[in-house]
């Protein structure tokens, strides 16, 4: 059972974080088809409900950090749509200055670290950032986000072990949409069950239904209260589905029709909608409302995008070093 109860009001805000995910992601991919967004995006559409049950849990101070698909972790965390948009469009405006693009997302005053292109580099550094929060004496953890391909990397045995021993405030999160890249889980790893692979560490561990915002509430709820008490980390395998291709390049000759429909059967947006009405928590006029909410915030994030500047050539060479003039960038 979770310490934080589950009520309308909980309901209500997971259906409404979605949904701006939901819609804010099916505008990314027609920017992107515009041309008005270039280089790598990776969409997030079909695993909403792992970052929003994980939001009715954690405390602002608490930190996330993430993999390169990173544009709904860093709505959930409070940054701006704007500033995310204006970021994908390469602005100045943008949470990054225009310099990291979809794939590098920060915002250090949300305590979000990212957005990380290397696969699986992301994970050390979540660990060192709850070590920091550990050395500092406050009570504030880490989740580090990964998806399945991230498994395979040395770091991450490296990483449990570590965090293990000095029993560090750090919640790992696989979120296990089926696929690295194009390739699934069954032709990649002798160890189907994901989440085992934290237990030779002594790291309690368990698989989550990730298309289920009250399940991940729960599950989150007591890995965060482990963290917070000093008792460690926890690894939770998130059993998702992403709906869209592995990045806006991907033709997904990987899957058949029959297996994505499947998983859209168990839509969580929708299902949380369901859940909503057969409690009478809200009526339809209530998600007619939240749609049009939804939909002028991503128009505005979009017009917000085009209309700021792009950055300066002089930013090229700003944001390199923390001291700002430090020697042999210009030579």
């Amino acid at each position: 059972m979770s310490s934080i109860e589950i009520t309308k009001d909980t309901y209500l805000m997971w259906y409404e974080q979605m949904l701006l995910m939901r819609r804010f992601e099916e505008k990314t991919g027609q920017l992107y088809g515009q041309q008005k967004i270039r280089g790598f995006c990776h969409l997030y559409i079909g695993q909403e409900a792992v970052l929003a049950g994980a939001m009715s849990v954690i405390k602002p101070e608490d930190s996330l950090i993430t993999a390169y698909r990173d544009h709904a972790h860093a709505l959930a965390k409070g940054v701006t749509p704007k500033a995310i948009m204006a970021e994908m469009y390469g602005k100045v405006t943008g949470c990054s200055k225009g310099k990291g693009g979809s794939m590098h997302m920060f915002d250090k005053e949300k305590n979000f670290y990212g957005g990380h292109g290397i696969v699986g580099g992301q994970v050390p550094l979540g660990a060192g950032i709850a070590f920091a929060e550990k050395y500092k004496g406050t009570e504030f953890v880490n989740i580090a986000y990964m998806g399945d391909g991230a498994v395979r990397q040395g770091a991450l045995t490296e990483t449990f072990n570590m965090a293990a021993l000095w029993k560090l405030p750090v919640i790992f999160v696989c979120e296990n949409n089926g696929y690295a890249m194009g390739t699934s889980v069954e032709r990649t790893t002798a160890q189907t069950d994901i989440y085992k692979l934290g237990l030779p560490y002594g790291i309690p561990s368990s698989p989550v239904d990730g298309m289920d915002p009250a399940a991940v509430h729960v599950a989150m709820d007591e890995a965060v209260q482990r963290a917070r008490a000093g008792e460690g980390p926890t690894f939770l395998e998130m059993r998702t589905y992403r709906y869209k291709g592995h990045s806006m390049s991907d033709p997904q000759k990987y899957r058949t029709k029959e297996e994505l429909e499947s998983y859209k059967a168990k839509d969580p947006i929708e299902a949380t909608k369901q859940t909503i009405l057969t409690e009478k928590y809200a009526d339809e006029a209530w998600f007619d409302e939240m749609d049009a909410k939804i939909k002028a915030i991503v128009d505005e994030a979009v017009q917000f995008a085009e209309e700021s500047p792009w950055p300066d050539a002089s930013e090229l060479y700003t944001d390199v070093y923390v001291q700002e003039d430090y020697p042999y960038i210009r030579d």
